[in-house]
């Protein structure tokens, strides 16, 4: 096929979204599909408010449509609701070329969290972002149910993968980390508000705690917590070391689709420790399930007070935790994409 893809969220951005499109797009290419991009690299950009490393496409909207013509796509996939998805989704109806979309950030929760609105009154602008898209793709069966509840109903299953060959139990502790006092609780992702780090790093709970990552609100939370350990942003191996290093992985977000993070740290042999919410319930929770289906004994622990997940997942064996973990394949993500662009264009063909 040749697949266009359009996102906001890329390249030098360090997230689970930019992770997951890049590896998706590698996967693809090597199974001989012609992948063109749009991103904001090819724009001028300005800044999020509130997050500098964010940078969003300014007037995408000929560019966009510049390259899409030119390119001629089978089928585009829109990843996200901004500048640049938006000016997609245009060019997508205009043209009469069907188009995919997925839903990776809960925005009506975030914008709810930075403006003080309830989040309801954003759900009306994704369901109609959404409402002209062939799939749109979840991450997790719970999350396609929430969107169902929204008026968004036309969903496809897209789970996400490890890199093998990174994450696994083989690497040696991260030095600096491991040899914290015990037990060792760790935090991997972007440091700021919509993360609810404030309920971890406010956990009364023994041991150290650890923070992996960068974001606005750094500064921040290093003042209101000097007890903590605040390393920056790691990656390749050093990350993979701060796994392993780890007794514990803490996931105290509430607003995540999925939690990328939370399945490299299993794969390192590190259980969970999270909320009963969406994304850590589907995958470390009681209805959780792996890639392959079965989830044959705890791999961490959600529980609405965090100190008791915290000390229930302390409990799981972190060689059930590996090999949960490594139970979630790209190759398998990617088959699931793959699939779900493929029905969407035959279906828009039918139908014309």
């Amino acid at each position: 096929m040749r697949i266009a893809l359009a996102t906001d969220a890329w390249t030098p951005q360090v997230n689970g979204v930019v992770r997951t499109l890049t590896t998706t797009v590698t996967h693809l290419r090597a199974r001989g599909h012609v992948v063109e991009l749009l991103t904001p690299q090819q724009f001028r950009t300005c800044a999020l408010p509130g997050y500098g490393e964010i940078r969003l496409a300014m007037a995408p909207r000929f560019g966009t449509r510049r390259t899409l013509r030119d390119f001629a796509p089978d089928i585009v996939h829109i990843a996200t609701e901004g500048p640049i998805g938006w000016a997609a989704r245009s060019w997508c109806k205009a043209s009469g070329v069907p188009f995919t979309s997925a839903f990776h950030t809960r925005f009506p929760d975030y914008a709810a969290m930075r403006t003080g609105l309830s989040p309801d009154a954003f759900w009306p602008l994704m369901r109609r972002f959404h409402a002209r898209s062939a799939a749109v793709l979840v991450s997790t069966p719970s999350l396609a149910r929430e969107l169902a509840g929204h008026g968004i109903a036309q969903t496809r299953l897209w789970s996400r993968g490890i890199d093998a060959a990174l994450f696994h139990p083989g690497h040696d502790p991260l030095p600096q980390i491991a040899a914290l006092p015990g037990p060792v609780l760790l935090y991997v992702g972007r440091v700021a508000v919509e993360k609810n780090l404030g309920a971890f790093l406010d956990c009364a709970v023994p041991g150290s705690k650890v923070v992996v990552g960068d974001g606005p609100d750094l500064a921040m939370l290093k003042a209101r917590h000097p007890q903590a350990h605040f390393t920056g942003a790691l990656s390749g191996v050093a990350l993979a070391q701060a796994y392993r290093a780890a007794d514990c992985f803490v996931f105290p977000s509430r607003t995540d689709t999925f939690g990328l993070v939370m399945i490299e740290a299993m794969a390192c042999g590190v259980p969970v420790a999270a909320y009963p919410v969406a994304g850590p319930l589907d995958v470390v929770g009681a209805q959780g399930r792996g890639a392959d289906g079965t989830l044959p004994r705890p791999v961490g622990a959600c529980h609405d007070d965090l100190a008791t997940a915290i000390s229930q997942a302390l409990t799981c064996d972190r060689a059930d935790a590996a090999a949960y973990g490594a139970s979630y394949s790209w190759e398998a993500a990617t088959t699931q994409f793959e699939t779900a662009l493929a029905s969407a264009a035959r279906q828009i063909a039918r139908a014309a």
